[in-house]
């Protein structure tokens, strides 16, 4: 198999973002005046829904049974998940949420061997573009072939609704590419495209289950086994 393409998820893969979701949330809450707190144990169990929004309802459905849902419950999710955003986005700006160890290095490498990368993610295009930007440089977006995320697609992960959208813009057979994904949603999204998946796990999904994944790794500090494993080609000296 040659690879000829990357899809990277963001959230988790790219960045350790997980934690500083959570603390916006409950910023979100209190700025709108609920005095909702989702602690680490509650977001871990929240994680297993993909979608900020889509969070919040089954937080609502799940925990708050008698909560007095606003006539505009769709514009009441939809203004919390905007400020969350926002908070989250700041602390993308401070410089607060790196790209994971290899990452960028991983980037480079791809392409100088002709690799080409995108994006599948069911988190925003504002939280993309902003976390990328700081990483990469503001011409971030010239690395990528295909950048696929937010609500682009009806159904989020594990549908490979995703995955298939990116598929198509790159114009490629699933088997000519490889997937970097850091949850068990993400890799049932990938694998259900027919697209072999890597794993990087963090603290929120090192638990998870990835038997079937066709490899599983701490984070990328290590490239060159990285590359071994999956059959990239090392780069040059």
């Amino acid at each position: 198999m040659t690879i000829k393409a990357i899809i990277f998820d963001v959230d988790g893969t790219l960045a350790d973002t997980e934690d500083a979701h959570r603390i916006a949330f409950n910023k979100a809450f209190a700025e709108n005046g609920l005095d909702w707190n989702w602690d680490v144990a509650l977001y871990d169990k929240l994680l297993k829904v993909t979608g900020g929004k889509e969070r919040i309802k089954h937080f609502v459905e799940t925990c708050l049974p008698e909560f007095e849902r606003p006539a505009d419950y769709e514009g009441f999710v939809k203004n919390l998940h905007v400020v969350k955003t926002g908070h989250y986005n700041a602390m993308l700006r401070e410089g607060r949420i790196p790209l994971r160890p290899g990452i960028k290095q991983l980037i480079t490498d791809a392409h100088a061997g002709g690799i080409l990368l995108a994006i599948s993610t069911t988190t925003s295009p504002e939280n993309v573009a902003t976390l990328l930007e700081i990483g990469l440089g503001k011409d971030w977006e010239k690395h990528f072939a295909a950048i696929g995320c937010g609500d682009i697609v009806p159904n989020k992960k594990p549908a490979p609704d995703i995955y298939f959208w990116v598929l198509d813009k790159l114009g490629l057979p699933a088997a000519d590419c490889i997937a970097l994904e850091d949850s068990n949603n993400g890799l049932r999204s990938a694998l259900a495209a027919g697209i072999k998946t890597y794993v990087t796990t963090n603290p929120y999904t090192h638990r998870q289950d990835f038997a079937d994944a066709a490899g599983v790794f701490d984070d990328l500090s290590d490239l060159a086994s990285f590359y071994r494993i999956t059959g990239l080609p090392l780069p040059k000296a």
